[in-house]
């Protein structure tokens, strides 16, 4: 009986060894896919190229998209008005018109999107780019993004409107940038204070979680800080904080 038992053990090992399994060779050996490799990012979406055909104003032109006229409303910049009917030409407006024609118009750019397609006058919500972009860097929004260039030459200041602060944390800074250096509407030329127009271009603050809109500065703002207009935060139901007490 022990002989029969150490047969069986003995054919057992050999036709094991034959096999050449081990436990690890049930394990077939997988690669990510090249866009997945560490260290890269994803792809982003593609550019929209088209053709500045006429400047309105500082923050706001025509192009030429996919054969059609369109009209393109800058994310996150304001600019004087120089067109707003029955109101005046705000100081320092002519200057970032006038800005904007030179760099803008009959040029190709590239046009990108943030959440919203349109505002509620059915203009197109758009970033414009003067060249493609190769990152998504400081130096490659300062050199190419002209909503950047706007606010970092003094020419507008923010104006975000949730949810399309795809930018703003770049833009923040850019706008510090040129009201330390005194550049355009911040410059003692250009009628300081900025254009108000009695609160409808008033810029104040809220936060990712909260319901209240601040003043810049404000301690509540320690951990984020959105940009946008006073009334379109009283708009979407946004309170005056209590503690640094912004315009009602």
């Amino acid at each position: 009986m022990r002989k029969v038992f150490y047969l069986l053990l003995i054919l057992i090992a050999v036709v094991s060894g034959c096999s050449g399994l081990s436990p690890a060779s049930n394990v077939s050996d997988q690669t990510l896919p090249q866009s997945q490799e560490a260290g890269q990012q994803p792809a982003r979406a593609p550019l929209l190229k088209a053709k500045v055909t006429r400047v309105v104003d500082g923050d706001t032109v025509h192009v030429r998209l996919n054969g059609t006229d369109q009209t393109v409303r800058l994310i996150g910049v304001d600019t004087p008005e120089t067109v707003k009917p029955n109101s005046p030409v705000q100081p320092y407006g002519k200057e970032a018109s006038g800005y904007t024609r030179s760099q803008l118009e009959g040029k190709t750019v590239y046009i990108e999107k943030d959440v919203q397609d349109r505002d509620k006058y059915g203009r197109l919500l758009a970033y414009i780019w003067l060249d493609q972009p190769t990152a998504v860097s400081d130096l490659e929004i300062r050199g190419k993004l002209f909503n950047a260039r706007l606010l970092l030459e003094g020419y507008a200041q923010i104006l975000t409107i949730p949810p399309d602060v795809k930018y703003v944390d770049y833009f923040i800074g850019y706008q510090k940038e040129a009201r330390d250096g005194n550049k355009g509407l911040w410059g003692p030329s250009a009628h300081t204070p900025p254009p108000q127009d009695q609160g409808q271009h008033t810029t104040v603050y809220i936060t990712r979680t909260g319901k209240k809109y601040h003043l810049e500065g404000c301690s509540s703002l320690a951990r984020s800080q959105i940009p946008i207009s006073l009334p379109d935060a009283k708009a979407k139901g946004y309170g005056s904080c209590k503690v640094c007490k912004p315009p009602l």
